[in-house]
Protein backbone atom coordinates (compact mmCIF):
# COMPACT_ATOMS: atom_id res chain seq x y z
CA UNK A 1 0.00 0.00 0.00
CA UNK A 2 1.20 3.50 -0.80
CA UNK A 3 3.35 5.17 1.85
CA UNK A 4 3.82 8.93 2.08
CA UNK A 5 5.06 11.40 4.68
CA UNK A 6 3.14 14.48 5.78
CA UNK A 7 5.38 17.03 7.47
CA UNK A 8 5.71 20.57 8.79
CA UNK A 9 8.52 22.81 10.04
CA UNK A 10 8.77 25.83 12.30
CA UNK A 11 11.58 28.31 11.74
CA UNK A 12 13.25 31.46 13.04
CA UNK A 13 11.91 33.47 10.11
CA UNK A 14 10.84 33.40 6.48
CA UNK A 15 14.00 33.08 4.41
CA UNK A 16 16.74 30.45 4.80
CA UNK A 17 18.92 32.39 2.37
CA UNK A 18 19.26 35.24 4.89
CA UNK A 19 20.21 32.98 7.80
CA UNK A 20 16.85 31.80 9.13
CA UNK A 21 16.93 28.24 10.49
CA UNK A 22 14.62 25.32 11.26
CA UNK A 23 13.73 24.94 14.94
CA UNK A 24 11.09 22.15 14.78
CA UNK A 25 10.29 19.28 12.43
CA UNK A 26 7.22 17.05 12.69
CA UNK A 27 6.34 14.27 10.27
CA UNK A 28 3.54 11.69 10.16
CA UNK A 29 3.63 8.45 8.22
CA UNK A 30 0.59 7.90 5.98
CA UNK A 31 -0.31 4.47 4.64
CA UNK A 32 -2.98 4.63 1.97
CA UNK A 33 -3.30 8.38 2.72
CA UNK A 34 -4.24 7.72 6.37
CA UNK A 35 -2.05 8.15 9.47
CA UNK A 36 -0.40 4.88 10.54
CA UNK A 37 0.41 6.10 14.04
CA UNK A 38 4.16 6.45 13.38
CA UNK A 39 5.63 9.92 13.62
CA UNK A 40 8.89 11.84 13.87
CA UNK A 41 9.13 14.97 16.00
CA UNK A 42 12.13 16.97 17.16
CA UNK A 43 13.03 20.42 18.44
CA UNK A 44 16.30 21.81 17.08
CA UNK A 45 18.89 24.28 18.31
CA UNK A 46 19.04 26.83 15.45
CA UNK A 47 22.45 28.10 16.56
CA UNK A 48 21.15 31.67 16.45
CA UNK A 49 18.56 33.92 18.10
CA UNK A 50 14.80 33.48 17.67
CA UNK A 51 13.22 36.85 16.77
CA UNK A 52 10.28 37.94 18.89
CA UNK A 53 7.96 38.06 15.87
CA UNK A 54 8.75 34.39 15.11
CA UNK A 55 8.18 33.41 18.75
CA UNK A 56 4.73 34.98 18.59
CA UNK A 57 3.86 32.60 15.73
CA UNK A 58 5.15 29.27 17.06
CA UNK A 59 5.60 29.98 20.78
CA UNK A 60 9.29 28.97 21.04
CA UNK A 61 12.00 31.21 22.44
CA UNK A 62 15.78 30.81 22.31
CA UNK A 63 15.70 29.50 25.87
CA UNK A 64 13.29 26.72 24.86
CA UNK A 65 15.79 25.44 22.29
CA UNK A 66 19.00 25.58 24.31
CA UNK A 67 20.45 22.09 24.71
CA UNK A 68 18.38 20.65 21.86
CA UNK A 69 20.22 18.77 19.09
CA UNK A 70 21.51 20.64 16.07
CA UNK A 71 20.07 19.80 12.65
CA UNK A 72 23.15 17.86 11.57
CA UNK A 73 22.71 15.61 14.61
CA UNK A 74 19.15 14.56 13.71
CA UNK A 75 19.43 14.65 9.91
CA UNK A 76 20.17 10.93 9.47
CA UNK A 77 17.22 9.93 11.67
CA UNK A 78 14.90 12.27 9.77
CA UNK A 79 16.05 11.01 6.37
CA UNK A 80 15.61 7.41 7.49
CA UNK A 81 12.05 8.14 8.60
CA UNK A 82 10.98 9.82 5.35
CA UNK A 83 12.67 7.26 3.12
CA UNK A 84 12.10 7.79 -0.60
CA UNK A 85 8.37 8.42 -0.32
CA UNK A 86 6.27 11.41 -1.37
CA UNK A 87 6.45 14.41 0.99
CA UNK A 88 3.22 16.27 1.72
CA UNK A 89 3.08 19.75 3.24
CA UNK A 90 0.94 22.88 3.19
CA UNK A 91 2.75 25.56 1.17
CA UNK A 92 5.32 22.82 0.64
CA UNK A 93 7.86 24.98 -1.24
CA UNK A 94 8.49 26.90 2.00
CA UNK A 95 9.28 23.76 4.01
CA UNK A 96 11.32 22.19 1.19
CA UNK A 97 13.36 25.39 0.92
CA UNK A 98 14.24 25.33 4.60
CA UNK A 99 14.98 21.62 4.78
CA UNK A 100 17.15 21.73 1.67
CA UNK A 101 19.07 24.68 3.08
CA UNK A 102 19.69 22.70 6.29
CA UNK A 103 20.67 19.56 4.37
CA UNK A 104 23.09 21.53 2.20
CA UNK A 105 24.63 23.13 5.29
CA UNK A 106 25.09 19.62 6.75
CA UNK A 107 26.75 18.38 3.54
CA UNK A 108 23.86 16.06 2.67
CA UNK A 109 21.88 15.61 -0.58
CA UNK A 110 18.86 17.88 -0.95
CA UNK A 111 15.29 16.61 -1.23
CA UNK A 112 14.07 16.25 -4.81
CA UNK A 113 11.22 18.62 -5.65
CA UNK A 114 9.65 15.72 -7.57
CA UNK A 115 8.66 14.29 -4.19
CA UNK A 116 6.67 17.39 -3.22
CA UNK A 117 2.90 17.25 -2.75
CA UNK A 118 1.51 20.67 -1.87
CA UNK A 119 -1.89 20.64 -0.16
CA UNK A 120 -2.15 24.41 -0.63
CA UNK A 121 -2.03 23.98 -4.40
CA UNK A 122 -4.55 21.12 -4.20
CA UNK A 123 -6.87 23.30 -2.11
CA UNK A 124 -6.54 26.27 -4.48
CA UNK A 125 -7.48 24.07 -7.42
CA UNK A 126 -10.51 22.72 -5.56
CA UNK A 127 -11.60 26.02 -3.96
CA UNK A 128 -10.42 28.76 -6.34
CA UNK A 129 -10.69 32.29 -4.99
CA UNK A 130 -11.40 31.11 -1.43
CA UNK A 131 -9.21 31.27 1.69
CA UNK A 132 -7.10 28.10 1.76
CA UNK A 133 -4.91 28.49 4.83
CA UNK A 134 -4.78 25.50 7.18
CA UNK A 135 -7.14 27.28 9.57
CA UNK A 136 -9.59 28.08 6.75
CA UNK A 137 -9.58 24.49 5.49
CA UNK A 138 -10.11 23.10 8.99
CA UNK A 139 -13.14 25.35 9.42
CA UNK A 140 -14.45 24.37 5.97
CA UNK A 141 -14.19 20.67 6.82
CA UNK A 142 -15.45 21.10 10.44
CA UNK A 143 -12.11 19.97 11.94
CA UNK A 144 -11.60 21.00 15.58
CA UNK A 145 -9.13 23.89 15.88
CA UNK A 146 -9.50 24.52 19.61
CA UNK A 147 -5.97 23.27 20.46
CA UNK A 148 -4.26 25.42 17.82
CA UNK A 149 -3.17 28.48 19.78
CA UNK A 150 0.27 28.61 18.09
CA UNK A 151 1.78 27.03 14.96
CA UNK A 152 3.08 23.89 16.66
CA UNK A 153 4.45 21.62 13.91
CA UNK A 154 3.19 18.31 15.32
CA UNK A 155 -0.32 19.63 15.91
CA UNK A 156 -0.33 21.24 12.47
CA UNK A 157 0.62 17.87 10.96
CA UNK A 158 -2.26 16.14 12.71
CA UNK A 159 -4.69 18.82 11.49
CA UNK A 160 -3.28 18.70 7.98
CA UNK A 161 -3.65 14.91 7.93
CA UNK A 162 -7.40 15.36 8.47
CA UNK A 163 -7.52 18.07 5.81
CA UNK A 164 -5.58 15.85 3.39
CA UNK A 165 -8.10 13.04 3.87
CA UNK A 166 -10.86 15.44 2.85
CA UNK A 167 -8.90 16.86 -0.09
CA UNK A 168 -8.21 13.29 -1.24
CA UNK A 169 -11.90 12.49 -1.49
CA UNK A 170 -13.38 12.23 1.97
CA UNK A 171 -13.07 10.06 5.03
CA UNK A 172 -13.91 6.68 3.53
CA UNK A 173 -10.97 4.42 4.28
CA UNK A 174 -11.85 1.68 1.84
CA UNK A 175 -14.06 -1.20 0.82
CA UNK A 176 -13.48 -4.84 1.59
CA UNK A 177 -15.44 -7.88 0.44
CA UNK A 178 -15.68 -11.13 2.37
CA UNK A 179 -17.84 -14.25 2.79
CA UNK A 180 -18.76 -15.07 6.36
CA UNK A 181 -19.47 -18.54 7.76
CA UNK A 182 -22.54 -19.93 6.04
CA UNK A 183 -21.67 -18.38 2.71
CA UNK A 184 -23.21 -14.95 3.32
CA UNK A 185 -21.29 -12.26 1.41
CA UNK A 186 -20.67 -8.98 3.17
CA UNK A 187 -19.19 -5.63 2.24
CA UNK A 188 -17.07 -3.90 4.88
CA UNK A 189 -16.60 -0.12 4.78
CA UNK A 190 -14.03 1.52 7.03
CA UNK A 191 -14.49 5.20 7.89
CA UNK A 192 -12.35 7.67 9.79
CA UNK A 193 -14.52 9.92 11.93
CA UNK A 194 -13.64 12.40 14.68
CA UNK A 195 -14.25 9.69 17.29
CA UNK A 196 -11.94 7.26 15.52
CA UNK A 197 -12.11 4.47 12.99
CA UNK A 198 -15.57 2.96 12.50
CA UNK A 199 -16.28 -0.27 10.58
CA UNK A 200 -19.73 -0.72 9.03
CA UNK A 201 -20.79 -4.13 7.70
CA UNK A 202 -23.34 -4.27 4.90
CA UNK A 203 -25.01 -7.53 3.78
CA UNK A 204 -26.48 -7.36 0.25
CA UNK A 205 -30.07 -8.50 -0.23
CA UNK A 206 -31.46 -10.83 -2.92
CA UNK A 207 -31.87 -8.01 -5.46
CA UNK A 208 -28.27 -6.87 -5.05
CA UNK A 209 -26.96 -10.44 -5.30
CA UNK A 210 -28.99 -11.08 -8.45
CA UNK A 211 -27.72 -7.87 -10.02
CA UNK A 212 -24.16 -8.85 -9.12
CA UNK A 213 -24.52 -12.30 -10.68
CA UNK A 214 -25.87 -10.76 -13.86
CA UNK A 215 -22.96 -8.34 -13.96
CA UNK A 216 -20.40 -11.14 -13.43
CA UNK A 217 -21.95 -13.22 -16.23
CA UNK A 218 -21.08 -10.41 -18.62
CA UNK A 219 -17.38 -10.40 -17.67
CA UNK A 220 -14.72 -12.27 -19.62
CA UNK A 221 -13.02 -14.87 -17.41
CA UNK A 222 -13.43 -13.09 -14.04
CA UNK A 223 -10.44 -14.03 -11.88
CA UNK A 224 -12.40 -14.71 -8.69
CA UNK A 225 -14.40 -17.47 -10.46
CA UNK A 226 -11.32 -19.20 -11.89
Amino acid sequence: MKRSILFDTETTGLDPQTGDRVIEIAALELIGDLPSGRNFHVLIDPERDVPEEASRVHGFTRADLEGKPKFAEIAAQFLEFIGDDALIAHNAAFDFGFLNAELKRAGLPELSMDRMVDTLQIARARFPGMPNSLDALCRRFSIDLSARTTHNALLDCKLLAEVYIELSGGRQRGLGLSVEEGGTPTATYGYVRPAGHVTVRVTPGPAELAAHEKFVEGLTEPLWLA
